[in-house]
């Protein structure tokens, strides 16, 4: 089988395209060119520019020196405009919008799962693989593919992936998905991988600094256009207590930052953007039992018709908690938990989960406070 895989020059998808070679199968490898490090760049104390984990010069030798030594073909992909229309453009807008965006899950669905698969698909390519810890299978009962969390559960990554539709599952391939991290490490030692001890980034790959807001004030500066203006911080009782810097450097849970002086601590409970507000409370008006949800994608099965129990994730470090969900319109989810849950926040995926199966997702878009 002649298999597209999308290399990112670290251990993971490194070693995905060494097993399936191993395994008989004929491989083509990509990189994908998504972000110009020349743009929007961030510097370190010394005043050098800071290494980008998206596509550096680094990754991108390393991905192909790995090609190279693993003897397959080897392609860069231009995506830049792709990547930043349908990835950064919308992760500022929703800073901009108040809330809290995941950019990770666009960026599979959209990019490695549809642009990429199209220029695998004209190049004979039959299947795409990566890197990712998670599981497809196909259920010949009810004629679907389903998406099952990655077998080491610390690395799981089927939070990510709840956007692919039956087609991208198809076509899928996660090499990994039975192995935990350890054994891929060792994997890629047995197969001679100049990455088998390179270290893996936690941060959003085009914000190396972690300062998301920073990217937005040099992202916007770029487009030439203002910054987003100071406003009230506010308590849920709508007492003034101080001001904001703009509504893109919070997040609800948000403790640190606030500037506030107070008796207790105060965390961001809500952002109203519509009135340029941050909204802070204490620890307990955190916690809220009922969201609803956008966009939502059911993988396991047809839009369902009657209510789904299910255990549900609201964010990717989130314990899954029981929770009912019931369809309120076009793609539109009710989603009440049995017991409130801490932090829900607008912009961040929620994921269904039915023990190892991933049932659906969406997006959170309102929640609702007791």
């Amino acid at each position: 089988m002649k298999i597209a895989v999308a290399m990112s020059g670290g251990v993971d998808s490194s070693t995905a395209a060494a097993l399936l070679l191993e395994a008989g199968h004929e491989i083509v490898g990509f990189t994908m060119q998504l972000w110009d490090q020349r743009r929007n760049p961030v510097f370190d104390e010394n005043g050098e520019p800071l290494p980008s984990r998206c596509c550096s010069l680094d990754d991108v030798y390393d991905a192909r020196r790995v090609a190279q030594e693993l003897g397959f073909p080897f392609y860069v992909l231009n995506l830049e405009r792709e990547f930043e229309q349908e990835v950064v453009q919308p992760f500022v807008q929703s800073y901009l919008d108040g809330e809290t965006p995941i950019p990770c899950v666009a960026c599979n669905s959209r990019l490695k799962f549809a642009a990429l698969d199209r220029l695998a698909q004209s190049l004979g390519c039959e299947r795409v693989a990566t890197g990712h810890y998670a599981r497809v299978q196909f259920d010949e009962r009810s004629g679907r593919y389903r998406l099952l969390r990655g077998r080491d559960r610390r690395k799981d990554q089927s939070y990510f992936l709840w956007e692919l539709t039956q087609e991208q599952l198809a076509r899928a391939i996660f090499p990994l998905g039975e192995m935990t991290k350890d054994e891929v490490r060792a994997a890629a030692r047995r197969l001679g991988l100049t990455v088998a001890e390179k270290a893996e980034s936690q941060e959003i790959c085009f914000v190396p600094d972690g300062d998301y807001a920073g990217f937005i004030d040099r992202y916007l500066e770029t487009e030439g256009r203002a910054s987003p203006p100071a406003g009230e911080i506010v308590s849920t009782r709508g007492e003034v207590l101080g001001s904001h810097k703009g509504l893109h450097h919070y997040t609800v849970g948000q403790r640190r930052g606030l500037g506030i002086a107070h008796n207790r601590p105060l965390y961001v409970v809500a952002i109203d953007a519509a009135r340029n507000r941050v909204i802070v409370g204490e620890d307990h008006e955190l916690l809220a039992r009922e969201f609803t949800a956008a966009g939502v994608n059911w993988v396991a099965f047809a839009e369902p018709r009657e209510a789904v129990r299910a255990e549900v994730r609201v964010r990717y470090r989130h314990e899954e908690a029981p929770a009912t969900i019931e369809m309120i319109g076009e793609r539109r989810a009710r989603i009440r938990f049995d017991e409130p849950q801490r932090a829900i926040t607008p912009g961040q995926a929620t994921v269904f989960y039915r023990g190892e199966e991933v049932l659906g997702g969406g997006w959170i878009v309102r929640v609702k406070r007791d």
